[in-house]
């Protein structure tokens, strides 16, 4: 059955919050200062134990806040969702903000071509050691042939660069609350694995803070690489049970050789098993890499071609750390 509660022309903006007293109110007055309107601004604290609770309640009237224990942000997300009325959904980070124009750049553009999902271009705002930070350039997301595998590919969009029709956050069935990582690009995938219609509009009006060269995505890289391999594993049996395609089977093995790779210093049995993975999807696969590495994948196979660029790797390691 489904639910008509909510207003067709309302904007529900959704916040998870954790620790975020830095940069928590600056979030919050770039939802209010978009020039679109009507709005709600719904802000779900994660069992901060910072001063985050404290600022928000300053707000009043101006967001609906709901505080609860310490249960993830997919958690915060998914419960925002449950109490939010807006036909059109933005899910907003704690310390990413939007620009003004944001909002009714991307509803107007929803309204008039009828698609589900929009998404738009973004910036960085880099966060440096010593206190200062600057805006990097437009990171341009462009016109994707096919969102779904581009996306199992690797390809990835800022949350904030979002805007979702209810129906379609509906569909995907949420926040995966199990993941400790890579949480938004699960999403897009079920979205779009929901057959969601998802639309590239141009334009940058989303700020995605980075803090040097660390995530909370990447502070881990066992944790990040264990939750993406869930996401590939999830997506590939969604895909087993349609009429799968070879451009599918091909994107995921792009993936799970970016998981191996990235395990290859750290775990030569998960190497192997995912390396093995992508060559079950695609026998022919390829990485992207230099003439030489492609050239000797071609004659002598992909296993020789990955052994020879693992001794380059150790060799220049070598040298980097005995150079004066």
């Amino acid at each position: 059955m489904q639910d008509t509660r909510w207003d067709k022309s309302l904007v529900s903006i959704i916040i998870p919050c954790y620790n975020a007293e830095r940069w928590i109110k600056e979030a919050i007055d770039s939802c209010l200062e978009q020039i679109y309107r009507p709005i709600e601004i719904i802000v779900v604290d994660d069992g901060s134990t910072d001063t985050s609770v404290t600022i928000l309640q300053k707000f009043g009237s101006q967001i609906i806040l709901e505080t609860g224990s310490n249960l993830g942000g997919n958690h915060a997300r998914n419960r925002g969702f449950a109490l939010s009325c807006g036909e059109f959904i933005q899910f907003l980070d704690a310390d990413d903000y939007l620009l003004p124009k944001k909002i009714a750049h991307q509803v107007s553009y929803l309204q008039e071509i009828g698609a589900n999902v929009v998404y738009g271009d973004w910036r960085h705002q880099f966060h440096e050691p010593d206190g200062g930070d600057h805006l990097g350039e437009m990171i341009v997301s462009g016109e994707q042939t096919d969102v779904l595998e581009a996306l199992l590919a690797g390809w990835w969009v800022a949350p904030a660069a979002l805007l979702f029709r209810r129906n379609s956050v509906i569909a995907s069935g949420g926040w995966d609350e199990s993941l400790q990582a890579g949480q938004d690009r699960d999403f897009f995938i079920s979205v779009a694995l929901s057959g969601a219609d998802i639309r590239y509009q141009p334009g940058c009006y989303s700020i995605y803070r980075r803090y040097g060269n660390v995530t909370v995505s990447t502070s881990n890289r066992r944790r990040w690489l264990e939750n993406h391999a869930r996401i590939l594993v999830k997506a590939e049996q969604h895909l087993a049970s349609q009429a799968e395609s070879t451009r599918y089977q091909k994107a995921l093995a792009n993936s799970y050789y970016t998981i191996a790779h990235n395990w290859r210093d750290i775990n030569a049995e998960k190497y192997e098993q995912f390396l093995q993975k992508a060559l079950l999807l695609d026998p022919n696969f390829r990485p992207k890499k230099s003439f030489i590495y492609q050239q000797l994948a071609t004659l002598f196979g992909l296993r020789f071609a990955e052994q020879i660029g693992s001794y380059k790797y150790k060799l220049k390691n070598f040298l980097s750390h005995w150079q004066l």
